[in-house]
């Protein structure tokens, strides 16, 4: 870190900023990523300093990682502020120019401002700011959603834009954060074995699966104004899909990686709403703030087409939902079959299937390469083998952060890689405008399945490939 960094996490007793801001901030400035910094939590809290002290502490005993005993608290708590939003934008601006005097020179920290706050609040907190005098030497994390369609999406741009610069601007998408994504980046263009085949004379189609367990208690009021399509594809699936559809970048910068994966959201088609399946798992309707004949999607599923000379004719096909039978993050690409057709029958070619690369994008990351390979023994009998890599088998496995911690030391540096562009979610919604203006019907589904049963004429003739039919290769089990 060139900069000590002055840190204002707006919405400091929430819920995010209790599970992974905090604790967050905490590992960066233990792992001496972040050695000079201050931190000053904000919310509509009356607190005292000593009783966010509190606060913060708690959040790190019940979400962060080790025992915190006093010896450890110490040297962070020494780095905590707190000022009441109450007390306004010039009582904050006194605390941060006292930080600023206690890091410095001056003109050499460096301002983030984490606005963990509802999107209806992030405006006010932008203008606060200006109003406050400090916008100069800042960054800003703005969190999800990035606007409901084009129209806001381009109105709420402009108006942050009329206190921060787009390069001031960090809107956040922790599924980039994990190391599993830039994997993805490694994989592709450092290996020649991979990058020559990853087109489409080679590849079938692609999957990117996100299913989640959870159900939407406590959040329903927001998930009315949103749904699933909003809260999850345009910010988090489409991020992914544009590092595995990119082309080269002409160097790993934060400027021409955003620029490839702009290239890709004006190549694809506008979705179409009979390529989308929508859903709503049993038990929505009737909750907190959700009417009995709620329209909001708690599931969507659909296929996305990329319009260029790499990947025409190839399909995305793309699934999201709550309180479905697994969570996982998976991409997964399925290759083109050979002719099979010199193998007897009966022995099992191309029976279970297309041979796969798949990515799991869990903190700690693993991929598997599935392929046929002879049966041992007598005749030609072939079956599904794996080869599988996991970042924990690895000896740097401690040195990954997780995704907020990485988002938030990244936007410490002013690095834009893992962060979406204006222009860029502007693109999405400018494809998504067929599918909001008239979606196809919701389609009840049970909780604790894969989905409403539509989801296999939307992807015939292949098949999802969640469920798996074998498990993840367990290191600790001796040959497996």
């Amino acid at each position: 870190m060139d900069h000590p960094n002055v840190v204002v996490l707006f919405g400091a007793t929430g819920d995010l900023a209790r599970r992974k801001l905090i604790p967050g901030l905490l590992r960066l400035f233990e792992a001496r990523l972040i050695p000079d910094v201050r931190v000053i939590g904000t919310s509509l809290e009356e607190l005292s300093p000593g009783e966010f002290d509190a606060v913060a502490r708690a959040a790190c005993e019940e979400f962060g990682k080790g025992e915190v005993t006093d010896e450890r608290w110490a040297p962070f708590s020494q780095r905590l502020r707190y000022v009441p939003t109450a007390a306004g934008p010039h009582a904050l601006a006194t605390l941060v120019t006292e930080c600023e005097a206690e890091l410095g020179p001056v003109e050499d920290v460096r301002r983030l401002h984490y606005l963990s706050v509802p999107p209806r609040a992030a405006l006010d907190v932008i203008h606060e700011l200006g109003e406050a005098g400090l916008v100069e030497r800042s960054r800003i994390i703005m969190e999800k959603p990035f606007g409901t369609d084009l129209e806001t999406a381009k109105s709420l741009n402009h108006e942050v834009h009329q206190v921060f610069t787009e390069d001031q601007v960090f809107r956040i998408d922790h599924f980039l954060g994990k190391e599993a994504a830039q994997n993805i980046l490694a994989f592709r263009f450092a290996n020649g074995l991979f990058e020559p085949i990853w087109n489409r004379n080679f590849i079938d189609h692609v999957q990117i699966d996100v299913p989640e367990t959870l159900g939407l208690e406590g959040r329903t009021a927001f998930y009315e104004s949103t749904g699933a399509f909003r809260d999850m594809v345009v910010t988090h699936l489409m991020q992914v899909l544009a590092f595995m559809a990119m082309e080269p970048p002409t160097s790993l910068a934060p400027g021409p990686i955003g620029d490839e994966k702009l290239k890709v959201f004006r190549s694809m088609r506008p979705i179409e709403p009979t390529n989308v399946v929508r859903g709503q798992y049993g038990g929505y309707r009737g909750k907190e703030s959700v009417a009995d004949d709620s329209d909001t999607e708690t599931f969507v599923a659909l296929k996305v087409e990329i319009d260029n000379w790499r990947w025409a004719g190839v399909p995305f096909f793309l699934r999201t939902g709550k309180k479905l039978a697994e969570g996982a993050r998976i991409i997964s690409i399925a290759f083109k079959e050979p002719p099979l057709t010199m193998f007897p029958s009966g022995s099992n070619a191309g029976t279970q299937g297309p041979d796969h690369l798949t990515f799991d994008l869990a903190d700690q990351s693993k991929m598997s390469l599935s392929f046929y390979g002879k049966r041992p023994g007598p005749g030609m009998k072939l079956e599904k083998l794996s080869m599988q890599f996991a970042t924990v088998d690895t000896h740097a496995s401690g040195s990954v952060l997780e995704a907020y911690e990485r988002l938030i030391h990244d936007a410490m540096r002013g690095d834009h890689t893992l962060f979406t562009s204006a222009a860029g979610i502007e693109a999405l919604w400018e494809k998504s405008e067929a599918l909001i203006s008239t979606p196809p019907p919701v389609r009840g589904y049970a909780p604790g399945s894969w989905g409403p049963n539509a989801i296999h004429q939307l992807i015939a003739p292949h098949a999802w490939r969640l469920p798996f039919e074998r498990t993840w290769r367990d290191p600790n089990t001796q040959g497996g």
